[in-house]
């Protein structure tokens, strides 16, 4: 070999260990416009002296935080619940169209949250169809379906649209789940109850947890449902930064009620995040 030729391998080493980092640099220096910068924005307006101190000690901030976590963690329950026995029935219950619905649900995940609210109050609203039946069945002046503008109401449509969540983990999980397993115990006289419960669910437990961690998650951040139901008794922590915002024109006390909310949320999304490797790890 030629000893003039090995001078030339670092001239064509140096911009093959420069393009990763040119590649790098765009994306990070929009990111940093994007969201760091506005970031930084909100925690600087939030340091405003007495800020904190204003904001946490008003019982504003703490009903509207114990709605938030009630809200949230009811919302968790009712999905998992519901969304349990309902990826039960589509995966392990023959019928015809089972396909077609697990699909729908990949598609469900896609639909705005107000989208859902809407169809909720076309139902029962308060011109909506099960009080417009009501009002021409008995002749009365209004109907009785009001629980939209409640708690409940928010706690139905949150339940509603974070539902398919829960489920798309848990479709996957019972697609791998060996069936051999099924067979067995319903051939040594097994109750359907019993094989859910010693069967299924310890093999779903990691998918239920991943799920029900993200609808936390989205349950707590969550604005559109609260405000689309009209429901003025039910004031969230994003309700309260639109408030503190928007109606009051407070922006330090509006940073200072957002950046709890990322705290919290960063907080849950990191148990999500763990919860989802080891339900991987588990596969």
């Amino acid at each position: 070999m030629c000893p003039d030729a090995r001078p030339a391998a670092p001239a064509t080493a140096r911009p093959r260990t420069l393009r990763p980092a040119l590649w790098v640099l765009p994306p990070l220096a929009v990111l940093a416009v994007v969201f760091l910068y506005p970031l930084v924005l909100v925690v600087r307006e939030s340091l405003a002296p007495g800020a904190y101190a204003g904001v946490l000690a008003s019982g504003a901030f703490r009903d509207a935080l114990g709605t938030t976590v009630l809200l949230a963690a009811g919302s968790t329950a009712g999905c998992l619940v519901l969304g349990f026995v309902l990826a039960l029935i589509v995966a392990f219950v023959p019928f015809p169209g089972s396909r077609a619905v697990a699909r729908f649900v990949d598609v469900f995940l896609s639909f705005p949250s107000f989208l859902i609210t809407l169809a909720l109050l076309f139902l029962y609203g308060t011109v909506g169809v099960a009080n417009g039946l009501w009002t021409d069945l008995t002749g009365a002046a209004t109907g009785p379906f009001r629980f939209l503008t409640t708690p409940w109401g928010v706690l139905l449509a949150e339940i509603t649209y974070f539902t398919p969540f829960v489920m798309r983990p848990l479709l996957a999980a019972f697609a791998q789940l060996d069936t051999a397993q099924l067979e067995v115990a319903s051939s040594l006289g097994a109750r359907p109850a019993r094989v859910v419960r010693r069967v299924i669910l310890p093999e779903a437990l990691p998918a239920l947890v991943a799920g029900g961690s993200l609808v936390l998650v989205l349950s707590l951040n969550e604005f559109g449902i609260v405000l689309f139901t009209g429901a003025k008794g039910v004031t969230t922590l994003p309700m309260l930064v639109h408030a503190k915002a928007v109606l009051e024109s407070d922006y330090a006390g509006a940073c200072v009620v957002a950046v709890v909310n990322v705290v919290l949320s960063v907080g849950l999304y990191a148990v999500y995040r763990g919860v989802s490797r080891r339900a991987g790890a588990h596969r």
